[in-house]
């Protein structure tokens, strides 16, 4: 039998905006939920089938698949393809949970819950590094404060050798559930308050919470080429759970400090570079610095302020690559201060004989102004 059209079951145009997608999903499935039908044998079959067509539409890459290819583009059956049906309403579940919550409790009743506990926080630990370090790159410890594990009953929160046991008031389920004519609504359960757990007794080291105040080092690893603000993230590494639940994660945020002589603008660093008159005007072979220690730099013959000289492959390092890019050195010229009365008769005199043949440039400057006011 064919498969029919997504939208056709959830009673959707093909530009259906993601809001209006989820409204059209939840009206369909609220009215076929096995729950609310319990003497429809198809029922099942419906919510499965709008459950289905939901899951494929309210994924960009899979919905874009299917406008062009259909059931096919999902089905592994055409380039792009690879979405798999899930074959039994169970592969829907957090789907249906995302959008309904509480209103059929997420599970049926009965159900022993995956876990009883809470997700540990996230943390964020701000890490400063040198300019020098995007180059090469590092690996640092760092001691992070946190909640972590008890030890003592290895995050249970009972004490060694028990172990919690399974709340008889909800079964396990951590809800209890209350029918309100075709709605089943659940609240969490009083006496094991959601956990679907209850503690007989408690461990001593963290009082039956499953984690203690501690101190964690860890070695993160810094690749060249990071930017300033970038974000790393070390997956489990947050809080411990709260009575046996997942950690959170750390997100370590890089700061670069500032240099006294380079500034990092996209793969590029910069600095300037001061020369002397006489350096720009006959040309020189001078010392430049870079972040990886100083190199022999060409002055052009009649360098002037602003030149900017390129050392390529001096500048940071592409992520996930062996490319880099340049350094970009900005000339200025310095004009001699304090100068001694010999100097200053030696410049006179340079200026007495040259005239402006060795400034075309300013040269070139005064005529334009004689055209415009003359």
């Amino acid at each position: 039998m064919a498969k029919r059209d997504y939208y056709e079951i959830l009673g959707a145009g093909r530009d259906v905006d993601a809001d209006s997608l989820k409204k059209a999903y939840r009206n369909v499935a609220m009215r076929d939920h096995p729950d609310r039908n319990p003497d429809d044998p198809a029922a099942e079959d419906r919510f499965k089938e709008a459950s289905e067509a939901y899951a494929v539409l309210s994924d960009p890459d899979k919905r874009a698949a299917y406008d062009r290819f259909g059931h096919g583009g999902v089905s592994g059956g055409a380039p792009g393809g690879g979405f798999q049906d899930f074959g039994d309403l169970g592969g829907f579940t957090d789907v249906f949970e995302d959008l309904f919550g509480d209103l059929f409790g997420g599970r049926r009743s009965g159900g022993r819950r995956r876990g009883r506990g809470q997700r540990g926080a996230d943390l964020r630990y701000n890490l400063e590094i040198d300019l020098s370090d995007v180059i090469s790159g590092l690996e640092p410890q760092i001691k992070i404060p946190k909640m972590r594990a008890c030890e003592r009953c290895g995050g249970s929160g009972a004490p060694p050798g028990t172990s919690p046991e399974i709340c008889g008031a909800c079964r396990g389920g951590g809800q209890v559930f209350l029918q309100q004519g075709f709605f089943r609504v659940s609240r969490p359960c009083d006496v094991c308050f959601g956990s679907g757990e209850l503690l007989r007794e408690r461990c001593e080291g963290c009082r039956g919470q499953g984690r203690t105040e501690g101190q964690q080092t860890i070695n993160v690893r810094i690749p060249p080429g990071v930017d300033d603000g970038t974000r790393l993230r070390l997956s489990g590494e947050g809080e411990a759970g709260i009575s046996g639940g997942p950690p959170g994660d750390l997100y370590v945020v890089i700061g670069i400090k500032p240099h006294p002589l380079f500034r990092r603008e996209g793969g590029n660093f910069h600095c300037e570079v001061p020369i002397t008159m006489v350096q720009a005007s006959l040309g020189a072979e001078i010392e430049a610095p870079t972040l990886e220690g100083r190199v022999k730099l060409k002055i052009p013959a009649g360098t002037q302020s602003g030149k900017v000289l390129r050392l390529r492959g001096k500048g940071v390092p592409t992520l996930r690559s062996s490319a880099r890019g340049d350094q970009m050195l900005h000339i200025f010229v310095e004009t001699p201060t304090r100068l001694s009365s010999r100097q200053r008769e030696i410049l006179e005199s340079f200026a007495e004989e040259t005239g402006s043949t060795v400034s075309p440039q300013h040269k070139g400057f005064l005529d334009k102004i004689r055209e415009l006011f003359d």
